[in-house]
């Protein structure tokens, strides 16, 4: 249970260079006087005078960082790879369950309180960098759902924090309810590469948007085309993509490409597969008949976060 398994982590030492593994650290911030926290992975190899990449991976709502670790095998790439990688714990939880993030227009209680998780993510990112040799130009985002929301949201307000980023399951708008405003992530600092995933059946944030019709309620959100033209705008990529039909047509792969090829934008739309992280956690999974047994969207995002860094987006 997230719960257990978030209690029998060990705490990030305070002094020296840790082994390998996955660690807990509480920060001085609190919401209803509980410590915010992360869980920060140290891959195998990894050396205190050389500088690495960070990848912070954002759960969904009513998930947990140790959650995220297991499905997102993000850990498994980090020590392959030699990378850090944060998972941050949304607010407001019971017993290690229920933390979500206020992401604008989603969701619940955090959304609601206006709890500064953007805040919170850049204090998670500040504080690795106090104790650990981090690349600044090599730093990046994921988020599945309800913080695939928030990365988008990030990726606009602290988009010099980032060198790329990769939603997923998730998009940068919508109305909480029919009583409230339309919520829009507002436009960013300057281009962002951009790696996004998504189903085509999703029943929670609905592909074409609208309401959910896994979740129902009133909560509409936007579509996933109005959220990828909105960064393929903000990129200033090519408004035509490269298609490509992959895996016997259950997946289809779009790119928008960037005239300078610094701000690229992937589009990942995957058919019958719900709202579930599209990795090998659950793809293993799947009958050797299945075209999607296997797939991997954490080696897809690396493969594509890898070509990226601040001072080559930012720099002819």
């Amino acid at each position: 249970m997230p719960f257990l398994l978030w209690n029998c982590t060990a705490s990030l030492p305070i002094k020296g260079v840790p082994k390998s593994g996955t660690y807990q650290k509480k920060l001085a911030t609190k919401v209803i006087g509980a410590h915010r926290s992360y869980l920060l992975h140290v891959p195998n190899n990894y050396n205190p005078k050389e500088k690495v990449p960070l990848v912070v991976v954002i759960h969904g709502a009513f998930s947990t960082p140790k959650q995220m670790e297991e499905e997102s095998g993000f850990s498994h790439i980090a020590d392959r790879e030699n990378i850090l990688v944060a998972y941050p714990a949304g607010a407001y939880g019971l017993f290690g369950f229920f933390q979500h993030w206020n992401a604008g227009h989603c969701c619940g209680k955090a959304a609601n309180d206006h709890i500064d998780d953007v805040g919170f993510l850049e204090s998670v990112i500040e504080d690795i960098r106090q104790h650990f040799m981090v690349d600044d130009t090599r730093i990046y985002m994921v988020g599945f759902s309800n913080g695939g929301m928030l990365t988008y949201r990030f990726a606009a307000e602290r988009t010099h924090l980032l060198a790329a980023a990769a939603p997923m399951a998730a998009t940068l708008g919508g109305q909480a309810s029919s009583d409230e405003p339309l919520w829009i992530t507002p436009k960013p600092k300057g281009p962002l590469p951009l790696i996004i995933f998504h189903a085509r059946d999703d029943p929670s944030v609905p592909y074409e948007g609208g309401g959910s019709s896994g979740k129902g309620g009133d909560r509409k959100y936007v579509s996933v085309a109005e959220s990828v033209d909105f960064g393929v705008q903000n990129n200033r990529c090519a408004p035509e993509p490269k298609v490509e039909m992959l895996l016997d047509g259950r997946v289809m792969k779009s790119t928008w490409f960037d005239p300078l090829g610094r701000n690229d934008i992937i589009l990942y739309t995957i058919e019958d597969w719900g709202h579930k992280w599209p990795g090998k956690f659950f793809s293993d999974r799947l009958g050797k008949s299945d075209p999607l047994q296997g797939f991997n969207a954490g080696d897809l995002i690396w493969d594509f976060f890898k070509k990226y860094s601040r001072f080559q987006r930012n720099n002819p």
